[in-house]
This record gives structure tokens, sequence and C-alpha cells, in this order.
């Protein structure tokens, strides 16, 4: 199935609404149960409930209750499969209406809920199955972003893709961040829970390989073991260069052949990612040194993430006319950049979300107004909401994920109640997040079944629940 055909298919999937390449649905001023029935749920976490209903208690807005008992519990109702491994924990996630695994989506599909995982053990162990399942995966390979349950199952797009494809790969994207949020959600897991049983020599294993991953693309003396190409008429699916990219000039920094969209870069230094890079690199320093006390490796990891920022304050900002000293898009270390921003984390958005810089950062400021505005090529703006979305989908549409991550990124009582309103209203009548929407009818969007969206946007709701009730009003 070409990538065309698979849009289309997954915006139907599930949905009951007819449609060509997108979803359509008419909005209710009831709120009818659009929740997975509790019989067919995959999943169960008191502690979640005990949050919905809490949140569903205190906030008069229905809509937004409404919104949040469908939306932040839609991972753990619909995409998990836990099991049990030789007795560790292991749990499958899917990223929706896609049967694989992203080692990105995954991470953040269950990233809002390691806040409870003191309260419930049965999530707890779940999160600490993703942490193993993800480690067998990057031992598998290194360079792909998303698997399958079943190590022997053979990808569709074994006989269009040009790479080394493995059994029990479903693509074999590199993507900077797909080695990234493994580490942040095994960090995050540490310091919420305090137990080390999932980083065991094996995790250990795949930190190292991780670090040799990202230094062979630092490509110093040589393209690397890693290409990719893709028999296909959609045109940011395929590397150029005999699937090695554009070329490069060695500077410290890593390159990408991927964005988090699944996207081809057109410079292979993905700036959003270096910066996720340098911070995930020093969390895993401190965690193997702390847990396992190897002060070589952690030595090794620190060194790399500090020449990597190093590199991305020499090579990364450039000046734009309108906004001043911003931070790129990509670079290629020759002098060429792509200034725009994508709605896929990390993007330059979501800088501070991630740890990666600081909100108050002159810098990210400069480069916040002007990703936010029409400057970006990627910013769209309509009468259902404004936002930033990608070349992934196209012109006009916009993923309510943009929307969410302003929210999270802002200080700002205003904007973030703004944020939510937008995103309270595009909806397309459903009940949930979607990939992207029209920037002028959110009853036209595309991907009914994205749980990463939904559950981001349950982040931010709690988050603004715990933090700021009085915008929920």
């Amino acid at each position: 199935m070409n990538r065309k055909d698979f849009l289309q298919q997954s915006a139907l999937l599930g949905a009951g609404f007819v449609a060509s390449g997108f979803s359509f649905a008419k909005p209710s001023n009831d709120f009818p149960v659009v929740r997975v029935p509790e019989s067919k749920r995959h999943f169960r976490s008191e502690a979640i409930e005990n949050a919905i209903k809490a949140f569903q208690r205190k906030v008069k807005n229905k809509e937004l209750a409404w919104l949040f008992n469908n939306c932040f519990p839609n991972t753990l109702d619909t995409t998990v499969f836990y099991n049990e491994v030789n007795g560790k924990p292991d749990t499958y996630v899917i990223t929706g209406d896609i049967d694989a695994m992203w080692l990105r989506d995954s991470s953040a599909q269950v990233f809002p809920y390691l806040q409870f995982a003191k309260q419930d053990t049965k999530l707890h162990k779940l999160i600490a199955g993703v942490i193993n399942k993800q480690v067998h995966f990057i031992l598998k390979d290194p360079y792909a972003n998303a698997f399958f349950n079943d190590d022997n199952r053979v990808s569709e797009w074994k006989d269009s893709d040009i790479t080394d494809m493995k059994p029990g790969v479903h693509e074999r994207k590199w993507e900077i961040d797909s080695l990234c949020y493994p580490i942040r959600l095994a960090w995050h897991f540490w310091k919420q829970t305090g137990d080390t049983t999932p980083f065991d020599l094996q995790w250990k294993e795949a930190i190292a390989l991780t670090l040799r991953t990202f230094k062979e693309q630092q490509r110093k003396d040589s393209l690397g073991p890693y290409s990719f190409q893709r028999k296909t008429s959609w045109a940011t699916d395929g590397v150029p260069m005999g699937g090695y990219g554009y070329p490069v000039k060695p500077n410290g920094l890593i390159c990408s052949m991927f964005r988090p969209s699944d996207d081809a870069t057109i410079f292979a230094y993905l700036i959003p990612s270096n910066f996720f890079a340098v911070v995930s690199l020093r969390q895993a320093a401190e965690m193997v040194s702390a847990i396992h006390k190897d002060a070589r490796l952690a030595a090794d990891l620190k060194a790399l993430a500090d020449e990597v920022s190093a590199a991305l304050q020499q090579f990364a900002i450039t000046t734009h006319p309108k906004f001043g000293k911003v931070y790129a898009y990509e670079v290629n270390g020759f002098g060429s950049y792509v200034l725009m921003d994508d709605a896929n984390v990390p993007s330059l958005l979501s800088l501070p979300y991630l740890g990666a810089v600081s909100a108050a950062d002159p810098i990210y400021q400069n480069t916040r107004k002007y990703v936010w505005s029409d400057s970006n090529p990627f910013f769209f703006k309509g009468r259902a909401g404004e936002g930033i979305g990608g070349p992934h989908i196209g012109l006009d549409m916009i993923w309510p994920m943009s929307i969410t991550m302003k929210a999270l990124t802002s200080k700002n009582d205003l904007e973030i109640k703004q944020c939510i309103q937008v995103l309270q209203k595009t909806h397309g009548g459903t009940g949930f997040m979607h990939e992207s929407f029209h920037k002028d009818n959110p009853e036209k969007f595309t991907r009914k079944w994205f749980a990463w969206a939904n559950t981001l946007f349950g982040e931010l709701l709690w988050k603004t629940f715990s933090e700021k009730p009085h915008l929920l009003v």
C-alpha cells in the first residue's frame, strides 16, 4: 500500500464516516459516549480513572470534561498490549490506526502517565514494559524507527525500501529522536519511581549502541553504515544522493535522514533533534553513572553531549531580518540553512518542553515568534484556528499537536487559554484530537485514531487543571 492510500485508509479506520482521504463528522452540542466500552479497553488504571473523575467533578466546562475523558486514557484504552516475557514486563504500543510501535510515539504516548505510576502498581509495570520493549527493538536495529510485535513479521515496505531491512522492523527511517525518546522515558521513570529494575545490562547495551549510532552519524570519517531509498512518488519519503542525503560538512552535529514527522530532511543536521540528543545523552550519562557505576561510558556520553552542544551554539543560530537571532530548523555545515518549523516533536517550538533550552532564552523567544507567524512556511491561519503543520500532510492542515505544544511551553495565561479553546472547538465533533485539521473546517481532518495527539492533549488539560484550573472555566 502506498502512503497516499494508507492515509486515506487510516483516516477512515473505525470512524464510521465516509470520506476520501479525510474524515467528516457532524458536531453535536450533546456529548455522546465515544470512549471505548470498558469491556473492550486494553488496560485499566485506577489512578487514571480517579484523575478523570476529579477533572469531571471540578471542571464546569462540560465539553472539556468530556474531551479529557476521551483523550487522556486513549493510549491505555486502545493501543497497549501488556505481557510478561521471561518474567519481565513487556508492553507493545501501537500508534492507533497503524499496527506498529514507533520508539518515539510509544514513549510520548505513555509519558503523561508517569506522574501516576507511584499510585498504581499495574501502571508502573506497564511503563516498565514499554522501556523493556524499546530496549529489545533498539538492540535489533538502532536505525529503525518502528517495529512489529512479531519479530518474524516482514514489513510491507520491504519491496519498496532499499536499506538493510530486518524481520520485525516495520520501517527503517533513521531519526535521531527515535533513540532520544526512550532515554527520556527511562530517565523520567527513574526519577518518578526510583525503580532501577528495567535498567539492566541489556538496557546499558542499548545505551552504548545509541552512543555508537550517534557518533557514526556525525560522519566525521565516512558516511556510516546507514542509507535509505524508497521507490515512491512521494517526495518526502525519498533520500537523495544514493540514500545518504545531501552533503554535510562535519562539525560535531549528528545527521538525521528523517524528521520526527517521518519526512526526509533537506539538510541532515536537524537542529531540534540535535538539541534533544544533548539532553538525552546527559540523562543517559547520569543513569549509567548512578545505576551501573560505569564512569567510562558516562564520560563518553557527556563528551558527545558537550560536543554537540558546542556545535549547536556555533552552527544552529542565524539572523532573520524581522525576528533577529533565531534557531534554524536544519543546516548543512556549509552555511546553508532551512528556516521553518514542523508540528512534530521535537520541533523548535517544543525545545523547552523537552528540557533542551529555557523558555526565557532570548533566541528561543525570537524563534517562537517566528515559527508562530506567516514567516514560517508551515504556519497556517484560517476560520477554524491557527497553528503549525508540515509537509507530511500538506498545505492548510494544522496539527493539534502544535497548538498543544504552544500551550505547554507558554507562561502566558491568556495564550494557554486560547490554545485550549481552539483545541476544544476543532475536534470535528468526534471527541478526540487528530493528526491534522483544515484551517477553515475542523470537520476535515486526518487520522481519527491517533493516540499521541490524544494523550498529549490530555497531558495539557491535566497540567492546567493541576496548576491553573481557572483557565478551564
